[in-house]
């Protein structure tokens, strides 16, 4: 039975653990420090480590843990795993869209899927973890509520990846990599503010920010309801995006103005 916990790292990040009891596998460890503490409290052995991309934020403490943890539960060198279009540190196996990712400790199995746009490699990993169900840990492609900006991607691109992740069943948890939610949630708001199932997550937020608790995960299905950059086909949602002027003519074009509209909003 496997059990995920986040780890929160800087100021708003999270680093996910997938554990067993006795080993864990870490996503996105941006820094070493909270993980070490979290392996130590916990009694927890390093297991691999997976990547969905190279910003700092999500590699940056990979060569220290391995330092500290130079070997796995097994006596083997503890695997880095991370996408095959990008530089990423120490990695021991690169991986693309419809690859399988096998990790020992913690016993687990995902699938890999590319989700450019954030980055031009970002992936995904989507799985089944007994203890856990379907998962999906998104890095900064998908958001609660929202989606990562176009550094190095289209709007196209980021458009296409996200119907890859709204088309899993809608019970994944999606596990994003940064506590971005209040804001998201406004922005929301700003583009649909007759919907009711975002007005009401709106509240729950609230409640579990002013108590220090995460809003994620989230599930596929919530986000379908209430995320504007899953829903950008909807006529509500074009309509908004219309009415600041932009070009909606196609749906990558409405995608590419709401997220612009969504970079510039306060």
């Amino acid at each position: 039975m496997l059990k995920v916990e986040s780890i929160p790292a800087f100021q708003d990040n999270y680093i996910w653990a997938i554990h067993d009891g006795h080993s864990a596998a870490i996503v996105d460890p941006g820094e070493a420090a909270p993980v070490a503490r979290f392996l130590a409290e916990r009694g927890l052995a390093l297991g691999a480590i997976v990547i969905t991309h190279h910003h700092g934020d999500h590699q940056g403490g990979v060569a220290d843990l391995l330092a500290a943890h130079p070997e796995g539960p097994d006596g083997a060198p503890v695997p880095v795993v991370g996408p095959a279009g990008e530089r990423i540190g120490h990695r021991t196996q690169a991986v693309r869209e419809g690859d399988t990712v096998t990790l020992r400790h913690p016993a687990a199995a995902f699938r890999v899927i590319d989700v450019p746009g954030h980055t031009a490699g970002h992936v995904a990993y989507a799985g089944d973890l007994p203890g856990a169900g379907p998962v999906v840990f998104c890095g900064d492609t998908l958001f609660a509520s929202g989606c990562g900006r176009l550094f190095e991607g289209t709007p196209a691109q980021m458009l296409a990846s996200l119907d890859k992740l709204a088309a899993l069943p809608g019970d994944t948890r999606v596990y994003c990599a940064h506590e971005y939610t209040r804001s998201n949630v406004r922005f929301a708001q700003a583009v649909e503010p007759a919907n009711a199932d975002l007005a009401a997550w709106a509240a729950r937020v609230d409640a579990l920010r002013e108590a220090g608790t995460p809003t994620v995960p989230t599930t596929v299905a919530h986000e379908r309801a209430v995320n504007p950059f899953l829903r950008s086909r909807e006529p509500q949602v074009r309509r908004a995006v219309a009415a600041q002027g932009a070009d909606t003519s196609t749906d990558a074009a409405a995608f590419g103005a709401l997220r612009g509209w969504k970079d510039n909003f306060r």
